[in-house]
């Protein structure tokens, strides 16, 4: 799916979209959301740990997150820029 597909279907499901740029390494300890989270890694990676999985995002992979799921996100030295849409 494309950038513009995507943002399109968030804003079609009533999502308030947005972009965040992390510019290198950076660890966001363990924590939740009070809203759902559908987000495209647009450059570079992230890395969730969440439900005792470990999973990294590259370039044109999407992920969902209900709100309130535990999880832990971590960057390498390349950062990442991330499409998202969040949703109460």
């Amino acid at each position: 799916m494309d950038r513009q597909t995507f943002e399109a279907e968030l804003k079609r499901d009533g999502y308030e979209v947005a972009t965040n740029t992390t510019p290198g390494v950076k660890v966001n300890p363990e924590h939740s959301h009070p809203f759902d989270v559908r987000a495209m890694v647009l450059k570079g990676a992230l890395t969730l740990k969440r439900e005792g999985t470990v999973r990294t995002y590259k370039a044109g992979e999407t992920f969902t997150m209900p709100r309130g799921c535990l999880h832990s996100e971590s960057y390498g030295p390349e950062g990442a820029v991330t499409l998202f849409g969040r949703k109460l």
